[in-house]
């Protein structure tokens, strides 16, 4: 048998087999119960700071304060 015929029978039989249950198992992941808490947490993170911007941490040097 060919190289070929072999890999393409593997890959029409098998691999489809293969790819079709880890996108199962993906989708399971993401929908699985508890995950809705963590995704609404990520969602929400550019509103953390509506009141007030956040707290500068550290201020990079100005071009005058690098030059004294």
């Amino acid at each position: 048998m060919e190289e070929y015929t072999l890999l393409r029978q593997f890959a029409d039989s098998w691999m489809l087999l293969l790819l079709f249950t880890f996108f199962l198992g993906i989708v399971i992941w993401v929908f699985r119960p508890g995950a809705s808490k963590e995704y609404k947490d990520t969602a929400n993170i550019p509103f953390r700071h509506v009141d007030a911007p956040a707290p500068q941490q550290d201020k990079p040097a100005t071009s005058k304060e690098a030059r004294q």
